[in-house]
């Protein structure tokens, strides 16, 4: 958030727009820097964690049962992978695999919502931003595409090889899904910036 100009109020404040974040002289700018590895390393992690979880539950209600597990197997990297490259591609710079980054300076950077200013002391000003752009997004965007494939992909790979298992059990490992995928969204949401510091101070 930044202090561009004066109004009566001494003071006019403005989020910045995303892509960009405050500099110590309370000034938007452009996030350019390249992720670092440690930064990397949670975005890895929180990608594999949809993939172990499908290869779990497929697993959990096929087990011997199915011969389709493999392929199921498969599918979900499949879906995985797809859906990281086009959330790489859709991010800035956009239809490159690669990111810019707003470098995270401490934990309160995940957590802006929470950093709401008083000016006047009375009156909160809600401006919260992405500062550690893009960490906190693109994870929220992965997953977004990782339901919308499994959901288009899924079913009617079931539907055709599942044939050992009864209807009702089908489609378990995609109703697990749609449990999961929420569960994941509220872990980045909430506990994000936490396990990135974690990985950073291993």
């Amino acid at each position: 958030m930044i202090k561009n100009d004066f109004t009566h109020n001494n003071v006019f404040w403005q989020v910045c727009p995303r892509g960009e974040r405050a500099s110590m002289q309370k000034v938007c700018e452009r996030c350019i820097e390249s992720p670092e590895i440690y930064d990397w390393l949670y975005l890895g992690f929180m990608a594999m964690l949809p993939l172990v979880l499908h290869w779990f539950f497929i697993e959990w209600y096929s087990g011997k049962k199915s011969s389709s597990a493999l392929l199921q197997h498969v599918t979900a990297m499949l879906e995985c992978s797809m859906s990281a490259v086009v959330t790489l591609l859709v991010t800035e710079p956009v239809g490159m695999l690669t990111i810019r980054s707003c470098r995270v300076q401490m934990l309160s950077d995940w957590y802006t919502m929470l950093y709401n200013p008083s000016p006047d002391y009375v009156n909160t000003l809600h401006c919260t931003q992405e500062a550690v752009y893009p960490l906190y997004t693109i994870v929220l965007i992965y997953y977004a595409f990782c339901l919308i494939l499994m959901m288009l992909l899924r079913p009617l790979l079931v539907k055709k090889m599942a044939c050992g298992l009864g209807k009702s059990d089908r489609f378990k490992s995609i109703y697990a899904a749609l449990y999961f995928f929420p569960i994941l969204t509220v872990l980045q949401a909430i506990g994000g910036g936490l396990l990135c510091e974690y990985l950073w101070d291993s």
